[in-house]
């Protein structure tokens, strides 16, 4: 086991290593020139064409065997958002300061950009199979570099990567916040998250699609509101908490027998990382799904993607932050876990504990039932379609297991699988990035879509 974790460290300390972030965020300022700072300059267009299609006539259900835009990206958001945006941002503020979490925005921002190309690849490489749509990254990595080993590399990994960090340690986050809060034992929490993880996994994704379509909706906007309420408490040191934000990012002082400018490095390393960790973007997980939306048009499923991370990490995990920061818990000497809630619960109370309590244990839930999808599309492509049932039940089972275990390793490995998963599929996204056409990004008009230079 020893010799794992030193095997498992070094990969993992390559993967998530300075270099790989400075290729994820490097990539992501690439697209976003390349697209004419699409994301930044036409907000209005892109936020229209998801959030406000909501509200019109032209967001209709689809046929029964499919999924909507809307369900693909609530059903991506919901395998993004998990503990990410509540332990992930407490332990990215913990680790690397306040300054971290202006370093996981602009990784957001150009992070969006990244995810358009993936989800616009996504639907222009997709299968039809058995009348429904199958994409993700093995597709147009075989579909569009011809490059079939590369596609099985990137399916490999993210089938086990499922299991692990989309299932046994958001099982493990849930099942602590509810023991902690409310005294359920971890077992029995088990034993309930892998009853309902069966029953939603075996009715497929429109099951999966139903189910987050409705839950994170609500769940984010129950949060949001939450997170306002803390900030309004502390109303008064919400400028001062902006400017440690921003004085951080920057701080090159030398740390005591250290090297100059190791505060501004530690900002950049972890905010990155828990920033990419939050929204994914450049992972390749998202594209799976946002490939089954019944639409024709990759640019508006592409810009379903860019919403789907300007929720998750510009409006959630930056409220989280200031909620942390304001308050001043960002000083405590705590993990992230025990950080999130005391921040709630120093704020509003016992009512502020069972609230973010239930956020953790909602918000894993909808993670684990969603990368659930990642892993047996993943599967279905090595296999052709086998053996999918039996994954289902392997996965309840680990839901079990990840609640009652200690999985320490478990995470570490599922991390450097995450990381794993992002080479080939970056590698792919930049090889690609001409058949996607994002040098003129498709711009909404009266009579459909337009090309803008």
């Amino acid at each position: 086991m020893e010799t794992v974790q030193k095997i498992n460290s070094f990969v993992n300390g390559i993967v998530w290593g300075p270099l790989m972030l400075c290729v994820l965020l490097g990539i992501g300022i690439y697209f976003t020139i390349k697209m004419n700072f699409f994301q930044i300059r036409h907000f209005k267009t892109w936020w229209n064409v998801t959030f406000m299609s909501l509200f019109r006539k032209e967001n209709n259900r689809p046929d029964s065997d499919k999924i909507s835009p809307f369900q693909a990206m609530a059903t991506a958001l919901a395998g993004a958002i998990g503990t990410g945006n509540i332990v992930g941002v407490a332990s990215a503020v913990t680790l690397g300061g306040a300054g971290a979490v202006l370093w996981m925005q602009l990784a957001a921002l150009f992070g969006m950009a990244t995810v358009f190309v993936e989800n616009v690849l996504g639907v222009k490489y997709r299968e039809k199979r058995n009348g429904k749509f199958v994409g993700g990254p093995m597709y147009y990595i075989e579909k569009g570099l011809h490059c079939k080993w590369g596609a099985v590399i990137f399916a490999v990994f993210c089938t086990f990567a499922a299991l692990g960090m989309g299932n046994m340690t958001q099982a493990n986050s849930a099942a602590g916040a509810l023991h902690n809060c409310f005294g359920i034992s971890e077992s029995v929490c088990g034993i309930i998250l892998a009853a309902l993880t069966a029953v939603i996994v075996f009715g497929g994704i429109k099951r999966i699609a139903a189910l987050t379509e409705k839950i994170i909706p609500v769940m984010a906007v129950a949060y949001i509101l939450m997170s306002l309420t803390v900030l309004a408490i502390h109303f008064r040191n919400i400028p001062c908490a902006v400017e440690k934000i921003f004085v951080s990012a920057f701080d090159i002082r030398a740390a005591a027998g250290g090297f100059l400018g190791h505060g501004m490095a530690r900002a950049l390393k972890y905010g990155i990382s828990r920033g990419v960790f939050s929204n994914e973007a450049g992972l390749g997980s998202s594209p799976i799904v946002h490939a089954a939306a019944d639409t024709n048009d990759p640019y508006r499923q592409g810009m379903w993607g860019m919403f789907q991370v300007f929720t998750d990490t510009i409006v959630l995990c930056t409220l989280m932050a200031l909620c942390i920061i304001a308050s001043d818990c960002d000083s405590m000497n705590t993990d992230g876990i025990s950080l999130s809630i005391a921040v709630f619960e120093n704020s509003l109370g016992i009512a502020g504990k069972i609230f973010i309590s239930i956020s953790i244990a909602v918000f894993a839930f909808a993670t684990l039932v969603s990368w659930c999808y990642y892993g047996e599309k993943s599967l279905e492509y090595l296999t052709g379609g086998k053996f999918i049932n039996c994954y289902r039940l392997i996965y309840a089972a680990a839901a079990y297991l990840g609640s009652i275990t200690s999985i320490s390793l478990v995470w570490e490995i599922s991390d450097t699988l995450n990381g794993l998963m992002a080479i080939p599929n970056l590698a792919a996204i930049l090889l690609l990035a001409k058949k996607a056409e994002i040098k003129s990004v498709p711009l909404q008009s009266q009579n459909g879509y337009c090309k803008c230079q």
